[in-house]
């Protein structure tokens, strides 16, 4: 059983996570608003991060990989939220991320795989289905887009699984977004020009931002008190969440087997991390 600290810390980070998903697909300019909210979360956690500072040299290439892993993660999302609904983009690239993590697990790394595991592959692989439904993908290509984040989330999962061993959480993660965030903003900058980025520069985005972080952070007092396995089922609920408040707040139709649908990769998520 989770104890009620940790259930409390979990929900909460998954909330937080599905709002600035929210905010940033909400945005009329969706790559715009994730640069700036990308700058806000490196500034105002840089405080945060010298506070609580602990790093090994060791640690360098880890970094150097990720932050690129993170800046193609941040480019895919907001195209894909420009060009496509959240409650469609947001379960699946989320429910097929640990499907892969998984499967480069059991195959590459060779680790054991269990029957629940098993299971939760069918449940989520269920749950993909009845989110994108039976017709043929639009143009908008949805679909890759959703495919290219759940890649990114895997590969950037399991190398930080390993580099995380040689620096602080929020330093490890800190020294990561630097680059991405360097990297995406001025490239937003270059393309779009500062006009249309500074359009974007208000109270959303930069809530966007500090929520990005803040969500992380939960997520590390949680697991200082209940299981990794535990957190992660709990904080997938993000799925179910983020699906049903597409509806009100971006005003997407989302059906009732997409509503469904979200609900299985949640619960396949869950047993993923049993």
């Amino acid at each position: 059983m989770v104890p009620l600290p940790a259930l409390l810390l979990a929900l909460a980070a998954a909330f937080l996570h599905a709002f600035w998903n929210l905010l940033l697909a909400r945005a009329r300019d969706p790559e715009s608003a994730t640069a700036i909210a990308l700058v806000t979360a490196v500034v105002a956690f840089a405080p945060v991060t010298a506070a609580t500072w602990r790093l090994d040299a060791r640690v360098w290439p880890f970094i150097a990989v990720t932050s690129v892993l993170q800046l193609i993660y941040f480019a895919l999302l907001a195209t894909a939220y420009r060009k496509a609904e959240l409650s469609f983009v947001y379960p699946l690239a989320r429910g097929l991320a640990p499907v892969l993590v998984l499967v480069v697990g059991g195959t590459a790394l060779a680790q054991a795989t269990s029957a629940a595991q098993v299971a939760g592959v069918f449940l989520v692989a269920a749950g993909v289905l009845l989110v994108r439904g039976l017709r043929r993908p639009s143009r908008s290509g949805g679909l890759a887009f959703a495919l290219g984040i759940a890649a990114c989330i895997a590969a950037y999962t399991l190398l930080d699984k390993h580099g995380i061993r040689y620096a602080a959480p929020i330093t490890y993660l800190e020294l990561s977004m630097i680059p991405a965030t360097i990297g995406y903003a001025g490239t937003v900058l270059l393309v779009k020009g500062r006009a249309r980025v500074r359009a974007e520069l208000g109270f959303p985005a930069v809530l966007a931002g500090l929520a990005t972080f803040a969500a992380y952070a939960l997520v590390l007092a949680a697991l200082e008190r209940a299981s990794a396995a535990s957190v992660a089922a709990v904080r997938e609920t993000s799925v179910v969440l983020a699906t049903a408040l597409a509806a009100p707040l971006l005003r997407e139709r989302v059906t009732r087997s997409r509503l469904a649908g979200a609900a299985l990769v949640a619960a396949g998520i869950a047993l993923l991390a049993s």
